[in-house]
């Protein structure tokens, strides 16, 4: 029986999907990082540490030709995000039995709940991001075009950015 999910939300830019280190993704969707090769589905676990030079310099290569710079938190943005997630959880009466929010990646581990673990994902990554820009600290802000109070708009892409 499942009581549980852990749940690993890599922030923008830090897990690509044909990371050398290996990846669930089933796809790469972006033509900027697929140049660097196709996904890593395996379930060989490799640190950094691990890599070759040439399997360092392709994921930096694809890093570094992403849309937008890596995301790396700080402690107000961390707390954004957590309020964030306090409120949906409050809505949706999840059980967040622990919560972990790294400069580069969260963990989460949630009680089963009647949504599927994947949108449970998706619900608490939109309410991380929406607070984030209503206390006007999200990661990427200065991106922001003149006259735009966010680069983020419902119904575009580039508002799921951040994870």
């Amino acid at each position: 029986m499942v009581h549980g999910y852990h749940i690993v939300l890599p922030h923008y830019g830090f897990w690509l999907p044909n990371d050398p280190r290996g990846s669930w993704s089933e796809f790469v969707a972006s033509w900027e990082i697929a140049r660097f090769g196709d996904t890593t589905r395996h379930l060989e676990q490799r640190t950094l540490a691990m890599l070759s030079a040439n399997e360092v310099a392709l994921r930096e290569a694809a890093r570094q030709a992403l849309l937008y710079p890596p995301v790396a938190l700080s402690g107000d943005q961390a707390l954004s995000i957590a309020n964030g997630f306090k409120a949906q959880a409050t809505k949706s009466d999840y059980a967040i039995w622990a919560c972990s929010i790294l400069p580069e990646h969260t963990h989460l581990v949630i009680a089963r709940h009647c949504y599927k673990v994947e949108q449970i994902a998706n619900l608490l990554k939109g309410a991380a991001t929406h607070r984030l820009i209503a206390d006007g600290i999200h990661p990427l802000r200065q991106l922001c075009k003149t006259g735009q109070e966010t680069a983020w708009h419902v119904g575009s892409k580039s508002m799921r950015v951040l994870f």
